[in-house]
C-alpha cells in the first residue's frame, strides 16, 4: 500500500513486478565524474611533474618542490574540467570533443606553472609541457570514450524514466530515444488513464503498467528518476493537473514537447519547468550525505557523555527499555524507524503516535519531561543519520499516524503534505528553528511549519544546513510547545 494524493493507492499487478525490479538505484553520473576526476587527478600530476623535470636543470631540481606544483596544477585542471561539465557522460562519448575539452582546459593551468613555477627556460618548459601533456591526454581520452561508452550502453548510469501519457506522442518520444548515438534514458513503461484505442497496451516495446494515479504510488515505491509527460498540448488542463499531483514527489519531471532533443537538461526545457526539477539532486545527495557523516560522528564524539547520562537517567527513573521507537514517514513518503530515549511510562507508550503529547501530560516521565525540553532525547537519531535513514538537517520525520490535538490527520489538514517529503528528513530543521515544533493543536501551526519545511527544500544549499545546524543549540533556549 502506498499514499498518493492523501489516500491508499494499492499499485495492481504490473505495476508492482516493475517497481520490484527497479528497488535499487542507477549509479548517477556524478559517481562517473568523481572517478574520472580520480584518475586525472595522479595522471596530471605526474605529467605535470614530468615537463618541469624536463625544462628544470639538475642541480636546481627540487622534486616535492616541483611535485607540490605539479598537483597544484593538476588540481586547477581538474577543477576547470569539472566546473565546464568536461566529465560529462555525454562528452566523455565523443573521443574528439572529450580531447578538444581537455586541450582547452590544459592552457590555464600550463600558463599558470609556466609563469610561477622555478624553471630555467619558458620555451624549454612549454615544449616538456606539450610532449608530457600529450602523452597523458590522448590514451586517457581514448581509453575513456571505451569505458563510459560500455558504461552507458549497459546502463550502468542511466536515468531510469516512466512515460506519463500513451498514444502518438509516446510513440514519438520512443523512437527519437532509440536514435540517438548515446542514450542515458532507460524507459520503463507508460502510465495513461485513456482506454486502450487511444492508448495501446503497448508501443513499441514499452507496455502500458497502470493509470496516472498508480503512478503517483509506482515512484514511491522504485528508484525512477524522471518523469516524462508526453500528452498533446490540447491536453493542457490534464498536464496542469499532472504537474499539480507530481509536486509532491522528488522525481525530475519533463514534457516532451518542450524539450529540443530530448535530453531533459534544464537548459532544453521551458523556463517554467525548472519548477519542477528534481529536488534530490545526486550533488544534494553527495554534499548531504558528506555532510551528515562528519558532524553525526563530530557530535558523537563530543555528546557520547550526555547520551550515557541520559541513559541511565531514563533507566533509573521508571522500569522498562531505554529506547523507544517508532515509524515514521521519510523520504519520499517511505517508512523508516528512528530512535529515541524513551520518554513516557513504558505501559503508556504510543508508538503509532495516536495521542498528541500535551502539556503537563501524565504519560510523561519526571526525566522524559527535561529530555524532551531539551531535544536530549533526540540524540539517538544520530544513528539513523549514519545508517542514512535521517539526515542532521531536514524537515522533522513525523509519526505515521500522527495527528493533530483535534485528532485530525496532517494529510486532511494541509492537501498535498507528503510534498515536504523531497528531501530525507532531518533531527532538526527549519521549521524548528524558527520555533514551530512541539504540540499541534490548532491546524495555523501545521501550515507554518509546513511551509517553513517547503522552505527549506526549496532553497535548500551546504551553507542553509550549517547555519540551521549551529542556531539549533541557540533556538532550545527558547522553544515553546516541546512537552
Amino acid at each position: 500500500m502506498t499514499s498518493a494524493g492523501g489516500h491508499a493507492v494499492k499499485l495492481n499487478e504490473a505495476s508492482q513486478n516493475v517497481a520490484f525490479g527497479l528497488q535499487r538505484g542507477a549509479l548517477e553520473p556524478l559517481w562517473l565524474t568523481c572517478v574520472a576526476a580520480c584518475i586525472d587527478l595522479p595522471v596530471f600530476t605526474l605529467a605535470f611533474w614530468f615537463a618541469l623535470y624536463g625544462s628544470t636543470s639538475i642541480d636546481g631540481f627540487a622534486p616535492l618542490i616541483v611535485g607540490g606544483w605539479a598537483g597544484l596544477g593538476a588540481v586547477l585542471f581538474v577543477t576547470i574540467m569539472a566546473i565546464t561539465n568536461g566529465y560529462s557522460s555525454a562528452l566523455m562519448t565523443d573521443r574528439a570533443s572529450f580531447i578538444a575539452r581537455s586541450v582547452l582546459c590544459v592552457i590555464a593551468p600550463v600558463i599558470g606553472l609556466i609563469s610561477l613555477a622555478p624553471i630555467e627556460s619558458h620555451g624549454l618548459a612549454f615544449s616538456a609541457a606539450v610532449i608530457s601533456l600529450a602523452i597523458a591526454i590522448v590514451p586517457t581520452r581514448f581509453g575513456a570514450q571505451v569505458i563510459v561508452r560500455w558504461v552507458v550502453e549497459t546502463g550502468l548510469i542511466a536515468r531510469r524514466a516512466v512515460i506519463a501519457g500513451g498514444g502518438e506522442e509516446a510513440a514519438c518520444l520512443i523512437r527519437s530515444l532509440g536514435d540517438r548515438q548515446v542514450n542515458d534514458i532507460r524507459l520503463y513503461g507508460i502510465f495513461d488513464d485513456r482506454d486502450d484505442t487511444r492508448s495501446p497496451k503497448q508501443i513499441l516495446g514499452i507496455p502500458k503498467i497502470g493509470g496516472y494515479e498508480d503512478l503517483v504510488a509506482f515512484v514511491r515505491s522504485s528508484e525512477i528518476d524522471l518523469v516524462i509527460v508526453t500528452l498533446p498540448f490540447t491536453a493542457e488542463k490534464r498536464i496542469k493537473w499532472l504537474l499539480d499531483e507530481f509536486r509532491v514527489l522528488p522525481v525530475e519531471v519533463g514534457l516532451s514537447n518542450y524539450s529540443k532533443d530530448y535530453t531533459f537538461s534544464p537548459s532544453g526545457q521551458a523556463a517554467f519547468m525548472r519548477k519542477l526539477e528534481r529536488s534530490f539532486s545526486p550533488k544534494c545527495r553527495l554534499i548531504k550525505r558528506l555532510f551528515d557523516v562528519f558532524f553525526a560522528l563530530c557530535a558523537l564524539a563530543v555528546l557520547w557523555p550526555v547520551l550515557l547520562v541520559a541513559a541511565l537517567a531514563v533507566r533509573f527513573d521508571s522500569p522498562g527499555p531505554i529506547m523507544f521507537r517508532q515509524l515514521r514517514h521519510g523520504y519520499n513518503n517511505r517508512i523508516i524507524e528512528i530512535t529515541k530515549f524513551r520518554t513516557m511510562y513504558a505501559e503508556k507508550s504510543d508508538p503509532l503516535a495516536k495521542q498528541v503529547v500535551v502539556k503537563g501530560d501524565p504519560r510523561v516521565t519526571r526525566v522524559g519531561r527535561f529530555l524532551r525540553r531539551s531535544s536530549i532525547d533526540e540524540l539517538p537519531q544520530l544513528f539513523n543519520v549514519l545508517r542514512g535513514d535521517l539526515s542532521l538537517v531536514g524537515p522533522r520525520p513525523h509519526a505515521v499516524e500522527a495527528v493533530s490535538s483535534q485528532h485530525e490527520r496532517f494529510t486532511q489538514i494541509i492537501e498535498g503534505y507528503s510534498a515536504r517529503h523531497r528531501l530525507p528528513p532531518g533531527i532538526t530543521g527549519w521549521a524548528q528553528i524558527n520555533g514551530w515544533r512541539g504540540e499541534i493543536d490548532e491546524a495555523q501551526k501545521l501550515v507554518e511549519r509546513f511551509e517553513h519545511d517547503l522552505f527549506y527544500i526549496e532553497n535548500w544549499s551546504f551553507w542553509l544546513d550549517v547555519k540551521i545546524l549551529f542556531r539549533t543549540p541557540l533556538s532550545l533556549f527558547h522553544s515553546k510547545g516541546a512537552y
